[in-house]
């Protein structure tokens, strides 16, 4: 059987070639019904449109592209919004190219300059630290390429962005913890430069704050969002008199550390510890206890952002901002649902 083609495709549906390719490239201009009966040709023939042509037609390149720090490279993070991303943009045609971007804050802008010249891409999704640096920032409003922000902190007029709350989402925790019996309450922050993970110090410090708890200032420990520092920090919070009957971590991976600072220092959780994290990672359910944490909606953000982008391509004056929640998940490393005397 031969591979169908667009004519195929026109003549099953009763449209002309024109309105097919117009459904194909998600023009605007086309009535619901038209495209869902062009939709219903293309499934049921089983074709594939063909993306040179359509470059050649269009003057796009049907790619976008997913830009993430190096420090994420590993992580489940970026897998779970590169998932969302893919799914969005595949409904449309479109084609994803990820690429990790340098750590260090200086070279980010370079990093990212460079890339946008040796590919073409019609627009770009950026992932936190990436989605607050000014410097990037510029330089997309200066090459005129439209982006999209992922939990960008720091508003920016006439970008689009997704988001959730994560200084509510711990402040919440925190305030559940209080509520619970715990007074000593410690915090291990991530990376300084990670303006997203910042807003959860300030929502840790916030429940502090209206509690009116008085903690030594050493109860918050500066980790820098690994295994390594959250075992380290934990470690010398234990260490400490007082010791905390909570640490709240900013984020899994440092969480997954202070279970082992616990474990290797012979404190029982959740009896004479409870610890928490941030993102609901793979992580979460691997490490043992398996850990409390707040679930950031990864593959629901990147495939918002996606359509966000996707919008931004065929309208480009239209900006908006997706506000996704948060949700707890309690599991073995805390006892949220038993009073502490």
């Amino acid at each position: 059987m031969s591979t169908p083609t667009i004519d195929d495709v026109a003549s099953h549906a009763g449209v002309s070639i024109k309105t097919v390719s117009r459904v194909i490239n998600g023009e605007p201009n086309v009535s619901e019904k038209t495209r869902e009966k062009v939709q219903s040709s293309i499934e049921a023939l089983g074709y594939q449109p063909n993306l040179s042509a359509r470059q050649l037609a269009s003057k796009r390149s049907f790619v976008v592209a997913l830009l993430y720090d190096t420090f994420l490279a590993a992580s489940s993070y970026v897998m779970k919004v590169q998932f969302g991303v893919i799914q969005r943009c595949h409904q449309e045609g479109y084609e994803l190219l990820i690429h990790p971007i340098t750590t260090q804050a200086t070279h980010r802008a370079k990093d990212v300059h460079a890339f946008l010249k040796r590919t073409r891409v019609d627009g770009v999704i950026l992932t936190p630290p990436l989605s607050d640096d000014e410097n990037i920032a510029q330089l997309f409003d200066e090459l005129n390429i439209p982006y999209v922000r992922i939990s960008p902190v720091e508003d920016r007029p006439r970008v689009s962005c997704v988001r959730t709350d994560d200084k509510a989402a711990v402040e919440d925790l925190t305030d559940k913890l209080i509520q619970t019996g715990h007074r000593k309450i410690a915090f291990i922050a991530g990376r300084a430069d990670h303006k997203a993970v910042t807003e959860r110090k300030k929502g840790y410090e916030a429940a502090i704050a209206q509690h009116a708890l008085d903690l030594p200032s050493d109860f918050t420990q500066q980790g820098a969002s690994t295994f390594e520092s959250g075992y380290q920090s934990a470690k010398t919070l234990l260490l400490n008199t007082p010791r905390p009957t909570a640490i709240v971590c900013a984020n899994d991976e440092m969480a997954a550390g202070a279970l082992s600072a616990a474990h290797d220092l012979k404190v029982h959780i959740p009896q004479e510890l409870c610890v928490t994290g941030f993102d609901d990672a793979d992580l979460a359910t691997q490490c043992w206890p398996s850990l409390t944490t707040i679930r950031q909606p990864m593959q629901a953000m990147g495939e918002e952002a996606a359509n966000l982008l996707l919008k931004a391509l065929k309208q480009p004056s239209l900006h908006e901002e997706v506000m996704l929640k948060t949700e707890l998940i309690e599991r073995a490393s805390s006892d949220l649902h038993h009073q502490r005397r």
